[in-house]
């Protein structure tokens, strides 16, 4: 579904990426792992058009991503959900507000019955309703994490990629999620990008792991 080929990226003469290829089939969950600073991250940004590399070429479904017409299409079936989730939501936009716009993005039909969709999006996250009238000051990192999640599926993505989404929450609250995110996997058949540096959390919800070292060649583990 997802082809890297000979992915490059520098940033001020400092080479980021060289080198990288991987796929993402179909339903699969694959883990890409490095420490930090490895290019993991960077990884991310270029295959959602945050970032642009170099060098290489990134294939959706066979079609390469550097065709605008086909960069846009992609946005509908790739989503992602960062690191940090208080400073990926609008702190001055409640979750209705988050998940409306979201939606308007990609779907041009008017939202008819839009609080029982967003109510039922929430659910299927692990939060009730009462939580479309809050504010992220107003809920955990844990629930902010889990709103955007339910942001990331308003598209119906066929691919998330996962940029640490767990190392702002605590132990107990990883597992949740986690546990959320492996329901979702299975009901939606939704396939993940999981980006991480431990490989306990990715070995435990991925079917095959990839290592970056120093921006260079993904390599199977």
């Amino acid at each position: 579904m997802l082809t890297i080929e000979h992915m490059k990226k520098s940033f001020r003469k400092k080479h980021v990426l060289r080198d990288i290829s991987f796929i993402v089939s179909s339903g699969e969950s694959v883990g890409l792992i490095g420490k930090s600073g490895s290019g993991k991250s960077t990884i991310a940004r270029c295959i959602v058009d945050l970032e642009r590399p170099d060098g290489g070429d990134m294939l959706w479904k066979g079609s390469s991503l550097s065709d605008k017409k086909i960069r846009r299409e992609s946005r509908r079936s790739i989503q992602i959900v960062f690191q940090d989730p208080r400073s990926s939501l609008n702190p001055g936009w409640t979750t209705q507000k988050s998940l409306r716009e979201a939606f308007k993005c990609f779907h041009a039909e008017t939202i008819l019955n839009e609080e029982r969709i967003f109510e039922d999006l929430l659910v299927s996250v692990g939060l009730d309703e009462g939580y479309l009238k809050r504010y992220p000051h107003e809920m955990s990192t844990g629930q902010c994490q889990r709103v955007c999640i339910a942001r990331a599926l308003v598209a119906n993505p066929e691919l998330i990629i996962l940029d640490e989404c767990l190392s702002a929450l605590d132990v107990s609250v990883q597992a949740q999620v986690m546990e959320l995110l492996q329901e979702l996997h299975d009901t939606r058949n939704v396939s993940y990008l999981f980006i991480s540096h431990d490989i306990a959390v990715v070995a435990s919800l991925c079917d095959r792991i990839l290592v970056i070292d120093q921006g260079c060649h993904c390599r199977r583990r």
